[in-house]
């Protein structure tokens, strides 16, 4: 069987993919990763050299391409996105080409060769601000950043190309990933390795943004059960069942890297900021088996021990960020 992987060079896509190569099942897929290698991907993050693994580099918006592939292609995981909400405030254009015209290519080309399953990776954002409660598959969509407008403009073409063209289209939408391998630009990553290197790190406002945590291997795992024994046309929610307030992850990342509150320096306020997210994926239980298996303090300390011991891999992308900045 020959699986398509987009945006496998990045944080989760990458991880996806080493966890089918790590195994030896005699069904295991044969992988192509396609792969823009924008500022987030990297080849190191991917097996190099690994017998079921092709990596091609080019954009999901080629046409041409997308549909060469596409032919020889049996299932799909569609990763590859902008998803940085900060830089979809400064410059919303590379976010909907990408998200949204990228992923009408693959389907388009999906739906020519009869390929499928077709796994859209989506985000709990697309439900925007939750007041109380969990969002069920069947919440509205309110999204409020231009990246998450972006991917809820996907996960309806996705559908819509599933009641229209009949295409065994599956979406999943996850709650706030971590874990390693993450580009240094996202909260997690960001403080951390500021801590490590003694700089301060930015909380926004009062900090009292609530997230719910999801160790990437769950979120890979959730995929992976959802493009295997999901149903064609449904929508899953994927959670980690560990929401904590911007402040109170603050004060475990401050305790894992032997830091104080000193190092904190509140800063202004996201526009639009939604102040809580909570997926309901009770659904992914019930009908997959689903559930998060990493303990939410050991995933954290491990991805803290993580970039403590491998700066030759995120010192650079920090620089590269570092200089990006307005």
């Amino acid at each position: 069987m020959n699986l398509l992987v987009t945006g496998a060079a990045g944080f989760i896509g990458s991880r996806y993919v080493r966890m089918l190569l790590a195994s030896d099942a005699p069904d295991a897929p044969r992988i192509t990763v396609l792969d823009a290698l924008t500022y987030a991907g990297s080849l190191r993050n991917l097996e190099p050299g690994h017998p079921r693994l092709e990596f091609v580099h080019g954009d999901i918006r080629d046409a041409e391409l997308v549909d060469k592939l596409m032919a020889d292609t049996d299932q799909v995981v569609h990763f590859a996105a902008e998803s940085h909400v900060d830089r979809s405030i400064r410059a919303a254009s590379d976010f909907v080409l990408t998200n949204v015209v990228g992923t009408q290519v693959l389907l388009d080309a999906a739906v020519r060769h009869s390929v499928g399953p077709f796994v859209h990776v989506s985000t709990d954002e697309v439900y925007g601000s939750i007041t109380s409660g969990s969002a069920t598959e069947t919440h509205p969509l309110r999204p409020s950043s231009p990246y998450s407008a972006s991917k809820a403009s996907a996960d309806l073409l996705a559908l819509a190309h599933h009641r229209t063209h009949g295409l065994d289209v599956r979406v999943t939408r996850c709650s706030n990933n971590y874990g390693p391998h993450q580009f240094p630009e996202k909260i997690v990553p960001l403080f951390v390795t500021h801590l490590l290197d003694g700089r301060k790190v930015p909380l926004y406002g009062e900090g009292l943004n609530v997230r719910d945590w999801l160790h990437v291997d769950d979120h890979c795992a959730g995929v992976d059960l959802v493009r295997t024994a999901g149903r064609p046309g449904e929508v899953y929610n994927i959670g980690g069942g560990t929401e904590l307030t911007n402040r109170e992850l603050t004060g475990r990342l401050l305790e894992a890297c032997g830091a104080g509150w000193d190092r904190v320096v509140h800063v202004e306020d996201r526009k639009g900021h939604d102040l809580r997210y909570s997926v309901d994926w009770s659904k992914a239980r019930d009908e997959l088996g689903y559930r998060p298996r990493r303990d939410f303090d050991t995933g954290l300390a491990e991805t803290v021990a993580w970039y403590r011991d491998h700066r030759a891999w995120w010192e650079p992308l920090e620089r590269r960020t570092d200089a990006e900045r307005p």
